[in-house]
């Protein structure tokens, strides 16, 4: 396993532009949300410069063969529109409607498909993946440890977790510490390394202070 540093990072001020920093998970109506999700830099990748820095990052963390990606969390898609664009076939898998009915559209006509459902407990039967993609999802669920194993038994042997989390906020910060979740991971894998993304404006569309990274592990 990859080592990481103890230091502690202190959150940033909780700003307009990261309402999980605002709202606990359950208050956030994501139907309601869905129609100006987009609008937010590193949700929609409208920017190209954005949208290039999230493309980077997704051809450095899948593989470079056409793998089949989980994509829990989707959103709208716009990982999942970026990883088809590098040839993978991808799963996307969201508790709003109104979030898998603008996903289906954005990649109408590409290899996804969209399914309503609980990330704690992606609705795919007994298919099994070769990478499980998540952003901002794991530290809104009320049993990571658990909901980590579930996910690496949706994993073919040798597949891979990427998983990009964070803290956000200042007063009653919300989020998940790099060192618990690589802490959690541990156990259930071979290999992990932790980036930091933080100190990267280009995936956010601004400067952040708060702690924000990706650990992808491999079982």
């Amino acid at each position: 396993m990859t080592n990481i540093d103890d230091g502690e990072t202190s959150p940033a001020p909780r700003t307009t532009n990261n309402p999980a920093a605002d709202d606990p998970p359950g208050a956030v109506d994501w139907d309601a949300e869905a129609p100006v999700f987009d609008d937010e830099p590193d949700h929609g990748l409208r920017e190209p410069a954005v949208r290039e820095a999230w493309a980077a990052r997704l051809r450095d963390w899948l593989p470079a063969r056409a793998c089949d990606v989980l994509d829990i969390g989707c959103g709208t898609g716009s990982l999942s529109l970026l990883a088809t664009e590098q040839g993978h076939r991808v799963t996307g898998v969201d508790s709003s409607t109104a979030m898998v009915a603008l996903a289906r559209a954005k990649l109408a006509g590409r290899p996804a498909v969209f399914l309503v459902g609980d990330a704690a407990a992606p609705p795919v039967g007994e298919e099994r993946f070769d990478v499980i993609l998540v952003r901002h999802v794991l530290w809104t669920l009320p049993d990571p440890g658990r909901v980590l194993r579930r996910w690496c038994g949706l994993l073919r042997p040798g597949g891979r977790l990427v998983l990009v989390e964070g803290v956000w906020g200042t007063v009653g910060p919300v989020g998940i510490p790099a060192e618990r979740l690589y802490g959690l991971l541990a156990p259930l894998v071979s290999d992990a390394e932790l980036v930091r993304l933080g100190d990267d404006p280009s995936l956010w569309g601004r400067e952040v202070e708060d702690e924000r990274y990706a650990i992808v592990a491999s079982l």
